[in-house]
């Protein structure tokens, strides 16, 4: 039988600490609330009530159930509080030294059968542990922000901790209503293990101008669903904290030179642009603490006619392809009131590109979403080629044609040969460099990546990839375009990846490396990355999605193109790859989908 916890302390009532006492007194347990001195316990006091007011002005707690979650409570000043409880959990700021001397104190101040908790993000809680005479009953339970509402709790059990210690906190977190996870003690954990690399990686892109904070927060969230950009979540989680989350990483965690925090994120902490708390980050706030971005002097003007500033007009357009992407491109051209020319190899290809775009306006009917007269409007405006010559008299022409460099070049020097001057020469690829097929033309200048994300319809996110020969004009007509068809534009240089796969694929990458050296199992890694990070799919979830030999091929141009040692493909998944467990097309990947 699980040990019964009917007094629980916590030390620190900063955000996590307050979030944590809400967690115990809303399931009924009674809680002793810890601070350092009278004021400290008074902001405490006041986060504890200022969320649960909150919560019973959305309907999601009564008063009657607030007044005794309040009454659970006991605020005092000072260790020596905790002398009888049956748990502590220590929550203050991120230092081992400071760490360390609470749980020196509490070892003596608190019963001897008592488990001492820290909810440490990145130290090691072996040497937390070390401080106290009972390294035995002491244990990680790091909860996630906002602790109330947040599902996950990573477990975390040193060489020592006592087994009925572990499972005495795995039966407690099943009784708050969080999901656990139980792992070893390593830098970052499951979910800062492979947040902050990624963090890190957002924060260097936008330090070396390649993209806006704007462009590479809408790219996450648009390409991937993310609840949050990384700049956004970084202001949020605080610069100062997640730059003591990297350097401990980067420490304890073989020196991977991806978690050595970025110069920039060192200056702003120093500068006291913390984030969301100091009101300044990477993003201006109304005041700090507060949630709500104010424009300031890096804000993009995102008028209308800011956007179409240099864009030249473009009324026909040609899509070269016969695939799922050209299918889909077309289809948001012509629904969005161009004329559009289709071209393929051969009139049959034709055939089956025209009855895949009928079939999907159709179900765009059915659905509700499109009226049948507009979807008659969008077919009207399609004609059908089989031969590049009919692009003569076009404004834009968007390549998708198979990802083999020789076959964009060659394609593109016949554009190059038929198209009337001034054309923008857009292709879709997403792992190809931009400039080598715009240099098989005579007009660099005019050629740009325009890579849309499938199924293109659907997916509201579009990269603008400008290579050093693309003129301001060509950019600014793309990302007009891109407006005009109702989709997100985000600019950025001609890199392998461009933001998203450049952002997306080393963490995924990352997270197979973990699974390969038996730190967790894909369940728990997936659980810990949807659960703490609010993720749409875990990692292995999304890879079999994707499909292991497309991202490994990602993986590898990332590898080649930037020679970081950290962006090595996973040996697991090369040999998953050779093994031809592929992911759900195939019917085997990381997981057996054969029954499904």
């Amino acid at each position: 039988m699980a040990r019964e916890f009917s007094t629980v302390g916590v030390v620190g009532l900063g955000t996590m600490g307050a979030g944590i006492v809400e967690v115990f007194a809303r399931n009924g347990i009674d809680v002793v609330a810890v601070e350092i001195s009278a004021p400290a316990l008074e902001r405490g006091r006041a986060t504890l009530t200022g969320s649960t007011d909150r919560a019973v002005a959305k309907g999601k707690l009564a008063e009657a159930d607030r007044d005794a979650l309040h009454e659970r409570v006991h605020f005092a000043v000072g260790l020596e509080a905790l002398h009888s409880v049956d748990l502590v959990i220590e929550a203050v700021p991120e230092h081992l030294d400071l760490k360390q001397r609470i749980f020196a104190e509490l070892d003596r101040v608190c019963r001897p059968e008592a488990i001492l908790a820290t909810n440490t993000s990145s130290l090691s809680v072996t040497e937390i542990s070390v401080a106290t005479s009972r390294p035995n009953q002491v244990i990680g339970i790091h909860f996630f922000n906002p602790a109330p509402v947040m599902k996950l709790v990573e477990v975390v059990r040193t060489v020592v901790t006592a087994p009925e210690v572990v499972a005495d906190v795995e039966a407690l977190c099943t009784r708050l209503g969080k999901v656990d996870v139980t792992i070893n003690d390593r830098a970052g954990f499951i979910a800062n293990a492979l947040l902050f690399g990624y963090l890190n990686h957002a924060v260097g892109m936008f330090e070396s101008h390649y993209a806006t904070r704007e462009d590479i927060d809408a790219a996450m969230k648009l390409g991937c669903g993310l609840p949050m950009g990384p700049l956004a979540l970084m202001d949020l989680i605080g610069l100062d904290t997640a730059y003591e989350i990297l350097d401990t990483m980067y420490r304890r965690g073989g020196r991977d030179r991806r978690h050595a925090p970025v110069p920039l994120l060192k200056q702003m902490v120093t500068a006291g642009l913390l984030g969301r708390k100091s009101g300044r980050g990477f993003y201006t706030y109304e005041r700090p603490g507060s949630p709500v971005v104010v424009p300031d002097e890096v804000t993009p003007l995102a008028t209308e006619a800011a956007l179409a500033d240099g864009a030249r007009a473009i009324a026909k357009v040609g899509v070269v392809g016969s695939g799922t992407m050209a299918t889909g491109i077309i289809e948001v051209f012509a629904k969005a009131g161009y004329e559009v020319i289709s071209v393929t190899r051969g009139m049959e290809k034709s055939a089956k590109v025209c009855e895949a775009v009928k079939t999907s306006l159709n179900k765009g009917v059915v659905r509700g979403k499109l009226a049948e007269a507009d979807r008659d409007a969008a077919l009207g405006r399609i004609s059908w080629s089989a031969t590049l010559d009919h692009l003569a008299d076009v404004d834009l022409v968007v390549e998708a044609v198979v990802e083999e460099l020789s076959v964009k070049k060659a394609l593109f020097a016949s554009l190059d040969e038929i198209c009337k001057p001034g054309v923008v020469l857009a292709t879709t690829t997403s792992s190809l460099p931009v400039i080598d097929v715009a240099m098989a033309t005579q007009r660099p200048a005019d050629v740009v990546g325009l890579h849309f994300f499938n199924p293109a319809p659907v997916m509201p996110l579009v990269e603008v990839v400008r290579t050093i020969r693309t003129s301001p004009e060509a950019t600014a007509t793309a990302r007009a375009v891109c407006a005009a068809l109702g989709k997100t534009g985000v600019v950025c240089g001609d890199r392998s990846g461009f933001i998203v796969n450049a952002l997306l694929f080393p963490y995924l990458n990352d997270a197979v490396k973990m699974l390969e050296a038996s730190y967790s199992t894909a369940d728990d890694i997936d659980h810990a990355m949807k659960l703490g990070c609010g993720y749409p799919m875990g990692p292995f979830e999304l890879l079999d999605v994707v499909g292991l030999d497309v991202s490994l091929a990602i993986q590898r141009e990332l590898y080649l193109e930037l020679r970081e040692p950290g962006f090595a493909p996973a040996p697991l998944l090369e040999h998953l790859v050779t093994a031809g467990y592929l992911g759900r097309k195939t019917r085997r990947g990381f997981r057996d989908h054969s029954h499904r």
